[in-house]
């Protein structure tokens, strides 16, 4: 997964919405698929997007750390932000341009003076719901926050995320084709939208 981790401090917090406390900024990351017709981990009304990108915060109002939020029911929000084949995204190039420095598993390399809220799309409209991580341990601790805009993201920006490896470097090449996890029923989840 390709991914950054931030520093704790007040620069990035979310504040409003679902949402009736302040939550911190840790990390970002991005799911694709083995092809450009899926890789979201959400859908809307069925429809597939390329890719998404997260963007996760703890709730530093009740809680110390990430560590300590992240299995509490009220632990976590997380933007979504659908991608979608299109036109290439100049906001993406600093984050593509970083992927070189951490081609293979385990590399880390400094990734600064970058600012993730432009990678948000222009309207803020979202859907809101509570539901779980979607990797392991599946902690039922997150408010979803899922934009209703969707961002740009060209074949050769995708492919450039397919192409970070699963193996530590001098091991045979294992590209990580997909990384997401498919959409799951709602399971009685209430879904509501800000717009």
């Amino acid at each position: 997964m390709a991914s950054s981790n931030w520093g704790y401090d007040d620069k990035n917090v979310l504040r409003g919405g679902p949402l009736s406390e302040s939550y911190r900024l840790c990390q970002f990351h991005f799911h694709w698929g083995s092809t450009n017709d899926y890789g979201s981990e959400h859908t809307v009304d069925g429809v597939k997007y390329s890719g998404e990108f997260h963007l996760v915060h703890w709730n530093s109002t009740k809680y110390s750390s990430f560590a300590e939020a992240i299995s509490q029911a009220d632990g976590l929000a997380i933007i979504g932000v659908l991608m979608k084949v299109d036109q290439a995204n100049p906001r993406l190039q600093k984050v593509l341009d970083a992927l070189n420095a951490v081609k293979t598993k385990n590399k880390r390399a400094p990734f600064t003076n970058f600012d993730p809220s432009t990678l948000l799309p222009s309207s803020l409209d979202y859907w809101t719901y509570s539901g779980s991580l979607t990797h392991p341990p599946l902690y039922e601790s997150v408010t979803w926050i899922i934009c209703k805009d969707s961002i740009n993201i060209s074949p050769e920006q995708l492919a450039q995320f397919r192409s970070l490896l699963s193996t530590v470097e001098g091991d045979k090449a294992v590209p990580i084709q997909h990384n997401h996890r498919p959409p799951q029923p709602l399971k009685g989840r209430v879904v509501r939208a800000s717009f």
